[in-house]
């Protein structure tokens, strides 16, 4: 019988913002002031992170086409390893992370763990997180995962040229834990994505990628999309939900990156991420960018753990895993 195992990436160096690496400290603030002992129930792990970059790069010393873009390859190599050692000891990784990048480091641990069994991913974000260095607006990189695990460049919409450092670590990143793509875009489901740039819809049309809107997860009931994405995945092996804490809408709390309006309320999020979590093919969730030092009175990290807690719950109640081995 497998346990859950706590997986810690305090990690925000391909953020816009400063304060995600903080997100996991805040979670257990809320915990420790809700009276808590979630965090003491589970075996965890820190990811050794690479945030010191920060204080030794110069602006212009910054590749502006993919920011710190050689510690992100070493954080996506790091996670990746981390989560396929957990899988392959039978665990199941729940993944409290700062920026989002990382998330393709899960993905790619997945792939590895499981290299013959096709994986599907629900992506819980108000973004896509489809661009690549060659098209990205800002260069931040936690906008970037996505095109990393679909091995995707998208050059019909290339933008910035890239040096040729650049293009040997985007290259390297895509072939983290297995080379090439670890998901079909097919086997994608976005819900509650609303901010895209017109690089991220030509592939999202281009591939036909699945997206439930806030507006569709209100009409049709939170049960009926879950059965949807569930049916739209059935021919997937294993399935990794990724929630973005920006999924929710930006008047629940400013304690994220980049928040965005007219998204989830706690309870929809609540409610979406244990109903997703019941499918027993559900092998490894993730939270990420809690960010405290946009936020006050730490109100999103407080919404956020009641969302980790209840989900946990849901996962435990599912099959009956245990706390600790």
């Amino acid at each position: 019988m497998e346990a859950i195992k706590l997986i810690e990436v305090k990690s925000e160096i391909a953020a816009g913002t400063r304060g995600a690496s903080l997100g996991i400290d805040a979670l257990k603030t809320a915990c420790l002031d809700k009276g808590s002992d979630f965090f003491a129930q589970f075996d965890a792990e820190e990811v050794e992170n690479m945030n010191h970059m920060m204080f030794e790069y110069a602006e212009e010393d910054i590749d502006k086409t993919a920011k710190y873009i050689e510690g992100v390859y070493t954080m996506v190599k790091r996670v990746s390893r981390t989560i396929s050692f957990a899988l392959e000891d039978g665990t199941f990784p729940l993944v409290l992370a700062g920026d989002h990048s990382t998330a393709a480091g899960t993905i790619a641990g997945i792939k590895k763990a499981y290299p013959f069994k096709r994986l599907g991913v629900i992506w819980i974000d108000a973004h896509a997180d489809l661009h690549s260095p060659y098209t990205t607006p800002s260069g931040n990189m936690h906008g970037m995962p996505l095109a990393m695990v679909i091995n995707e460049d998208n050059l019909k919409c290339k933008r910035n040229e890239l040096t040729a450092e650049t293009k040997e670590i985007w290259n390297k990143i895509k072939n983290i834990g297995v080379r090439g793509q670890k998901i079909r875009p097919q086997d994608l489901v976005f819900i509650a994505v609303r901010d895209t740039e017109p690089e991220e819809d030509f592939l999202i049309k281009k591939y036909g990628i699945k997206h439930f809107k806030v507006s569709d997860l209100r009409a049709k009931g939170i049960k009926k999309v879950v059965k949807e994405t569930n049916t739209h995945l059935m021919e997937c092996d294993i399935i990794y939900i990724s929630f973005d804490v920006d999924s929710m809408d930006s008047n629940i709390s400013e304690g994220t990156g980049t928040p965005v309006p007219n998204g989830l309320t706690v309870q929809e999020a609540l409610e979406l991420n244990c109903e997703l979590i019941k499918n027993k093919k559900v092998c490894c969730w993730e939270m990420v960018e809690v960010n405290p030092t946009l936020d006050s009175m730490n109100q999103m990290a407080e919404n956020a753990f009641d969302i980790l807690e209840a989900t946990t719950q849901c996962l435990l109640d599912r099959s009956n895993v245990p706390a600790k081995a």
